[in-house]
């Protein structure tokens, strides 16, 4: 599906605390109105979506109106991304087969190699056994939920060979994507890559290392000071069981970055545990409910355990692997503690490093999940008082370039004077919208010695 070129509506189901109970907070969104998009619309006038840019004066009503118009064409796209999580865990998982992993060299000869096409054949039949069955993890059932959802059955097997096509039909659909992506080799396109592309939930650690290296830029540049931020927003937290990387599925789904997150602040002073508000800003209704049944079950007493698998075969120089290697040796040590993790299957044992930490409960009720569009939207509390730092990775390369600089005009209203924001994707802007291009940290010993990592700061001006 094709990314709106209108406005895009990310509106969400309410977030609930727990199936069938009302909203932990009363804190819905307020959209970027018409006169604050205005220094926006102003500049980008000759380039405006068709939407907005059609016959006739642009009104508060037809903002509104294209508004409304996108909410299912988003929906569509969190769609896709959950199509795209199933095919990462066909192509990579271990739980449910003894077959052969799919990576990119075998993707790309999927459907002119016999024996690749032999490898998919036979996981195919083995995820679909595994999700007919009554007994599958957590991961393959709720890709089983996902399909049922979308009318198939596995009651019969005409059902589960029509599963089966489905499955391959999308194998068949990344591989040209994939092969799509690996041609836009020019710089600008690289941060709006995925723009007609589903918006997926898979995470991995690579982009928290990132992180983590920035904010210790930041602090050695004197941006940020010893117990400087207060408030804090992670756009896109991310809720993965088999992420774009390995797919690994041997753990429950799960939600990294808010912990991460912490964990670096507090390790780096830059925050104080007990008093620290960290809001996710999220577009899923499923990741936001997965938080606020955390924060549930730690009003309760109960930990929140995060598993921290790695691919050590990756490509990487040997100073990332030192340095990258380091920052996971010591993940979560300031928010929790370390914990026995869930083995690694023998499939996956020879490229996969893993280790697991136990979030203290009261670091957990620091976290409030909250249903907002980061494009368009802003939680009512940003009103009241704004964030010091908002951090969204891998979230706006799903975005056309008008999208990413309206995304930009909203951080700056939602941040309090001075606060940041911090992405790895460049985003378009302009002196109206109210922050100032600050900080840039390259990632020298990147992860894929072909290509560079960077980080991004924006900065609202005083």
């Amino acid at each position: 599906m094709n990314l709106p070129r209108c406005l895009l509506c990310l509106i969400l189901l309410p977030l609930y605390a727990g199936a069938g109970e009302a909203a932990e907070s009363p804190n819905s969104p307020q959209y970027l109105s018409f006169a604050e998009a205005q220094p926006l619309l102003r500049a980008a006038a000759a380039n405006l979506p068709a939407e907005l840019k059609g016959p006739g004066l642009l009104t508060a009503e037809r903002w509104a109106n294209c508004v409304h118009k996108e909410d299912t064409e988003i929906r569509a796209r969190l769609d896709r991304g959950e199509e795209d999580t199933l095919v990462n865990l066909l192509r990579f998982g271990v739980t449910f087969t003894k077959e052969y992993r799919i990576d990119d060299q075998y993707l790309f000869k999927y459907g002119q190699s016999t024996l690749v096409n032999a490898f998919a054949e036979n996981r195919a039949n083995d995820l679909v056994r595994a999700m007919a069955s009554g007994n599958a993890n957590e991961g393959v059932a709720h890709m089983r939920a996902f399909l049922e959802k979308k009318g198939y059955s596995f009651a019969t097997p005409k059902d589960r060979a029509r599963v089966k096509s489905y499955l391959l039909e999308n194998l068949a659909r990344m591989r040209d994507e994939i092969r799509r992506y690996i041609s836009q080799t020019q710089a600008g396109e690289r941060f709006q890559l995925f723009e007609d592309r589903g918006i997926s939930l898979d995470t991995n650690l690579w982009p928290d290392f990132l992180i983590d290296q920035h904010l210790a830029n930041m602090v050695r540049k004197g941006l940020l000071g010893p117990g400087s931020v207060h408030r804090v927003a992670v756009v896109g937290p991310g809720l993965d069981f088999a992420n774009k990387e390995m797919g690994n599925d041997f753990y429950p789904r799960q939600t990294i970055q808010p912990f991460a997150v912490l964990d670096s602040l507090v390790r780096l002073g830059l925050s104080n545990p007990v008093s620290v508000e960290l809001y996710t800003l999220d577009i899923s209704s499923e990741v936001n409910f997965h938080i606020a049944r955390a924060r549930k079950n730690a009003a309760a007493g109960r930990a929140y355990v995060v598993q921290l698998p790695w691919n050590t075969a990756a490509r990487m120089t040997d100073e990332y692997r030192q340095s990258f290697t380091a920052y996971w040796e010591n993940l979560g040590s300031s928010i929790g503690e370390p914990v026995p993790p869930i083995a690694v299957p023998a499939a996956a044992a020879a490229a996969t490093e893993t280790r697991a930490v136990k979030i203290r409960p009261a670091v957990v009720l620091r976290i409030t999940p909250l249903d907002t569009n980061i494009v368009i939207e802003r939680p009512a509390l940003a009103s009241q008082s704004g964030f010091d730092l908002i951090v969204g990775t891998n979230i706006f390369v799903y975005f056309g370039e008008f999208e990413q600089a309206l995304a930009r005009l909203n951080m700056a209203l939602m941040l309090d004077p001075g606060g940041f924001a911090l992405s790895n994707d460049r985003l378009p802007g302009s002196i109206a919208d109210g922050l100032a291009d600050s900080l840039e940290t390259t990632q020298i010993f990147a992860r894929n010695p072909d290509r560079t990592e960077f980080m991004f700061t924006y900065q609202r001006r005083r």
